[in-house]
């Protein structure tokens, strides 16, 4: 019985399923219309504000209310997180900037330029991502500049700016998604 399973599996030819077809079945490269791509984007937004500068924010919160082991504990984060962070920019910040400037000129143009859906989608993740980490860097080197003090303070400021870029970005993406699937319409 097996063989004649493996005989008549072999025998078919590969024009009963194409590969190509199978993947856009699977994977439906028309992001805005896709579930999936608003699940990754609020987990995205929900990421970036809530770790501040590789801080948890619930860390900032306890330290703010005045719990001593929150305050020792988000302070040593902040500063080897920072420190982390400072050193890699100072020693690679041109090479950083032009990779980042590279990858989101070239999402953008080959986007809109091309219509290219699945490009502006990532675009419309990477770039704000790309915005909210040149953030963080300028928020580590002002926690630097300062001594370390008024951490909790920096960093939820840090946080507050995050949140209002992201209501900014997500209305923002969330339009051209609407009007994407609006002018295109379904496939097929």
């Amino acid at each position: 019985m097996v063989p004649a399973l493996l005989r008549t599996a072999l025998s078919r030819t590969t024009t009963d399923v194409d590969f190509f077809d199978l993947v856009t079945e699977v994977i439906d490269l028309r992001s805005f219309s896709n579930l999936w791509y608003w699940i990754v984007l609020a987990i995205l937004w929900s990421s970036l504000s809530h770790w501040t500068l590789g801080v948890p924010y619930h860390l900032v919160t306890r330290a703010r209310r005045g719990d001593a082991q929150a305050e020792r504990d988000m302070r040593a984060l902040v500063e080897i997180n920072g420190t982390r962070l400072l050193s890699l920019t100072d020693q690679s910040a041109p090479v950083l900037l032009g990779v980042a400037s590279f990858i989101a000129s070239g999402l953008a143009v080959t986007g809109w330029l091309y219509r290219v859906e699945f490009l502006q989608a990532l675009f419309l993740l990477l770039f704000p991502a790309m915005l909210v980490g040149g953030l963080t860097v300028l928020t580590a080197r002002k926690l630097r500049r300062d001594g370390y003090e008024n951490i909790a303070r920096t960093l939820r400021l840090h946080r507050v700016t995050v949140q209002i870029m992201g209501v900014l970005f997500i209305f923002v993406t969330a339009f051209w998604g609407m009007y994407t699937n609006v002018t295109v319409g379904p496939l097929g």
